[in-house]
């Protein structure tokens, strides 16, 4: 297992009433929900690297920069693809891209880290105590 520049993932949906601008409460059209978007753009980068890391380990996402081009409306399919452009450490910088059937509908940059399940997890948790 080895994490490597390059290394590519994509993730796929079609657009649906769950979400839309209007049922994300990001807007008050039916139309794909930036945060959705942002969502498959992380469901890429977390693919793309997936194989690549050991055993009880993951990545979080911490930073995104993207812009949304264009509209796309419920019933039309999207992917997004993601690239990981650089890797410091465990800190790893993928380039997001997103397509629906006639055009590229965002584009941008995804930082992720790579983390330990278990110690994430206690750390998260222990909030509620």
């Amino acid at each position: 297992m080895e994490i490597n520049l390059g290394m590519t993932g994509s993730a796929e949906i079609t657009v649906d009433g769950n979400i839309t601008a209007k049922a994300m409460g990001s807007g008050d059209l039916e139309v794909l929900a930036t945060p959705a978007l942002v969502a498959l753009m992380e469901k890429a980068a977390t693919i793309a690297v997936k194989e690549g890391l050991p055993d009880g380990s993951s990545t979080v996402g911490t930073q995104i920069n993207i812009r949304h081009l264009a509209a796309t409306p419920v019933g039309m399919k999207v992917t997004a693809r993601a690239t990981l452009a650089e890797a410091d450490g465990k800190r790893l910088l993928f380039t997001v891209e997103a397509f629906d059937s006639k055009e590229k509908i965002g584009e941008g940059q995804h930082e992720r880290f790579i983390i330990t399940i278990d110690r994430f997890m206690n750390k998260a948790n222990g909030k509620k105590q």
